[in-house]
């Protein structure tokens, strides 16, 4: 967004002037405002006349000054360094060095900048303020002239179906000058609609005006400056002035003339006239012009506002490139000038097309539909996976504490028990453990201890309970294909398949496991012959004295199992390119892990013994017995393992306690599963996000404003991420939130070329 900066001038050349500067954002109340003064400057105006008359004297006709060769050193060239000399020495008086201090202060030199110099004083309005060297060290600065009065221009807001901006062009009286030229570049417009009215009468004109909107008002022809009012000559006859069109202009304004070009002579009285019908933007000839100036300003404003520069920077781009016919044209460069209304903001061509807001929506919903499907092929292509398993564990961490689940214990063997009784515990320590719990009626036990040969001593004793007692479900492992180093665990011997689970766990690439593996069909050598996990044996057999039992729900005689009915609640079997997940082992049955940050209560195998165990603790409940010990490299990531530093890994143990829980809870209603979307769920919830990413680009004029309601999207956005987890259902986050700041950044590029976007204005708002 540009940088405005104001001077308002009160006073005369006589006492001086009293100036007021005020810099800010375009389109924004001032952030800078200081007062200081110019000094009297008589000799300034008589010099500025001495300019204008030699000026003058070079042809008289209007728009068609004779054109002459100008020796280097000639009276023109003179008079015309001299009073730039006078007008900089002027400028560069100690009154006024604080606003140009301030000025350097809170203005970038890379910033594009619009000056307005605003005065009633016509002396001060004819000065050549493009000559300023303070500018010079301004790159994209440009000046235009403004009233101190001035008013919003009312518009009607009336709707324009159409993709073209407007032109009424009027090519009045061209005896001896050459319009052709003007009309043929007019004619070459891309996306422009002009109506020619050529020497029409005053009639004409003033229906023309009347009857449909128009963007641009574009004269070119003879005109004249006399006491101050200017007239245009629309024919070999009649000559008009402003005040003449008077009504039909302010109709014209009403209905969105944006733009009035007046290609012709001495153009500061028409400028005076039309600003007090408050006129949006202005560009006049200060001067008579040569019909070869008028040409080539016209050929090169018009190729650089079409192609996209700001109104202020195609005319500087013209106005310097004027320079090249300075020798044959003196002071070519000093013709052109800007007028505009302070409560404006000037338009782009883009913006002359009609409705721009309406086609930059519609760009905007175009590059949402791209953005969206670029963002959702990158993620089936996985290239997202990581950060989305990183948001998933954000989110599970950050979720409220559920406590533990009191139908749980774990009995664990902690390192004192191994140095106690040994690596691994022995059987005959087992049978006291089991019988200690079995006195204290536990519903279901299960032994996340591999016993797939004997531990003496209490070998026997341990098989008679492991094959006798109905509570008790024993472990073994899978084998994994294509992996010759795990070949599986047998169970221990003498226990049926319906009291037997495998330990199987499948961790994600990153080597964190999210997932609960609950039933896998075993291979037809696997030592570990059952289909239920561990886990999902000792929540089963505590349900089942609920009454509560597994049932398949069958969509399609031909396709295997999706979903399986557990009391409330449904497992739906985990795809491999579920939610953030790219080509996972999807291998057997598999639901997200639901976890708890504390799953249990936890007690050691030397509490039990010593009966420091509270017998309520255990009964009717669930209790895993399990060694936590670092020697048994039982460990596993999750996503709590970022808590603490360095990563803590969850026992094995403890880890079947979070999957039986789960499954238990969500049998019973109390926690939901964890689930995702279908890919058009996420697809329609990314785009969702897109187009509000687009909408606020659309809608904030800043970048400040946009930079904070970017910000405050993407909060949004992770609360209702985080909201939805809470509730059971992991909806993407990673690349909603990629397709909202990227489509909103390519909509403020679209709105702001980034060359605008400069080092400096980034700074201030950082």
């Amino acid at each position: 967004m540009a940088k405005l900066v104001t001077l308002k001038l009160d006073g005369d050349f006589e006492e001086g002037f009293r100036v007021t500067l005020q810099i800010g954002s375009e389109g924004e109340r001032p952030e800078t405002e200081l007062t200081g003064r110019l000094p009297a400057a008589p000799n300034l105006v008589s010099h500025y006349h001495e300019w204008r008359s030699n000026y003058r004297s070079l042809g008289s006709s209007l728009r068609a000054i004779k054109i002459k060769r100008v020796a280097i050193g000639g009276s023109i060239e003179k008079h015309s360094q001299g009073l730039c000399d006078r007008l900089n020495r002027w400028l560069k008086s100690e009154l006024f060095s604080p606003l140009r201090e301030k000025w350097l202060e809170k203005v970038g030199t890379t910033e594009e900048i619009r000056v307005l110099i605003r005065t009633k004083n016509p002396q001060l309005r004819q000065l050549p303020w493009h000559q300023w060297e303070f500018l010079e060290r301004y790159q994209q600065a440009e000046i235009a002239l403004s009233t101190p009065e001035y008013q919003q221009p009312s518009k009607s807001h009336q709707s324009r179906d159409r993709h073209k901006v407007r032109i009424l062009a009027i090519l009045g009286n061209s005896e001896g000058i050459n319009i052709q030229q003007d009309r043929q570049l007019l004619e070459n417009l891309p996306f422009a609609e002009v109506t020619f009215l050529v020497e029409e009468p005053r009639q004409k004109l003033n229906e023309a005006l009347w009857e449909q909107p128009w963007d641009i008002l574009f004269f070119a022809g003879h005109s004249e400056t006399e006491a101050g009012r200017g007239r245009i000559h629309i024919n070999q006859t009649d000559s008009l002035s402003i005040d003449e069109l008077r009504e039909a202009l302010k109709k014209a304004i009403e209905r969105g003339l944006s733009l009035a070009i007046f290609n012709s002579c001495d153009g500061l009285g028409l400028a005076n006239e039309l600003q007090q019908l408050h006129i949006p933007h202005m560009i006049i000839m200060r001067e008579p012009v040569p019909d070869l100036v008028a040409q080539q300003f016209l050929q090169y404003f018009i190729k650089a506002f079409a192609s996209g520069k700001s109104l202020y920077l195609a005319v500087q781009e013209a106005r310097k490139k004027l320079q090249g016919l300075e020798d044959q044209c003196p002071c070519a460069s000093w013709l052109p000038v800007i007028c505009q209304n302070p409560a404006a903001i000037p338009p782009t061509w883009q913006q002359l097309r009609g409705h721009h807001q309406r086609h930059l929506l519609q760009s905007a919903l175009i590059v949402t539909v791209v953005v969206t499907i670029l963002v959702m092929v990158i993620r089936q292509l996985g290239m997202l996976q990581l950060w989305e398993l990183k948001a998933f564990d954000q989110l599970m961490r950050l979720r409220p504490n559920p406590g533990v689940d009191s139908r749980l214990l774990v009995v664990e063997a902690t390192d004192a028990e191994i140095n106690r009784y040994g690596y691994p515990l022995p059987d005959q320590t087992l049978v006291q453990v089991l019988d200690k719990l079995e006195s204290d009626q536990p519903r279901v036990i299960g032994l996340d201890i591999f016993r797939e040969r004997p531990r003496e001593p209490g070998h026997q004793a341990l098989s008679r309970q492991l094959q006798q007692n109905q509570k008790f479900i024993a472990l073994c492992k899978a084998r994994v294909a294509n992996n010759p180093e795990n070949s599986g665990i047998k169970p221990p011997s003498g226990v049926p398949e319906s009291r037997l689970g495998f330990s199987n766990i499948m961790p994600d690439p990153d080597g964190i496991t999210r997932s609960h593996l609950v039933f896998m069909h075993p291979y037809h050598d696997d030592p570990c012959a059952t289909n239920h996990s561990f886990s999902a044996r000792v929540a089963l057999h505590y349900l089942a004295q609920e009454g509560i039992e597994p049932q398949d729900i069958v969509i399609n005689k031909n396709i295997p199992v999706k979903k399986i009915r557990l009391g409330k609640t449904v497992l739906t079997e985990l795809s491999a390119n579920a939610g953030g997940y790219h080509n996972r082992d999807d291998r057997g049955f598999q639901v997200l892990l639901n976890y708890r940050e504390t799953v249990a209560r936890q007690v050691t195998v030397t509490q039990l013994l010593e009966g420091k165990v509270k017998p309520e603790l255990v009964k009717d409940k669930i209790v895993l017995i399990g060694i936590t010990a670092k020697i048994a490299k039982d460990y596993h990531f999750t996503p709590y393992s970022a808590l603490k530093w360095p990563y803590q890994e969850m026992p094995g143990v403890i880890i079947q306690a979070q999957m039986v829980s789960q499954m238990i809870s969500a049998a019973f209603g109390e926690r939901p599963l964890l689930s995702v979307w279908s890919v058009w769920g996420d697809l329609f919830w990314v785009w969702g996000w897109s187009i509000i990413g687009g909408t606020i680009a659309w809608r904030c004029g800043r970048i400040l404003y946009w930079g904070v309601a970017t910000i405050t999207a993407t909060g949004v956005l992770y609360l209702l991420c985080f909201g939805l987890f809470t509730l059971g259902v992991w909806v993407p986050l990673v690349p909603s939130a990629l397709a909202l700041v990227a489509t909103s950044g390519i909509v403020v590029v679209y709105r702001k070329p980034l060359g605008a976007i400069t080092p400096l204005a980034l700074g201030r708002i950082l």
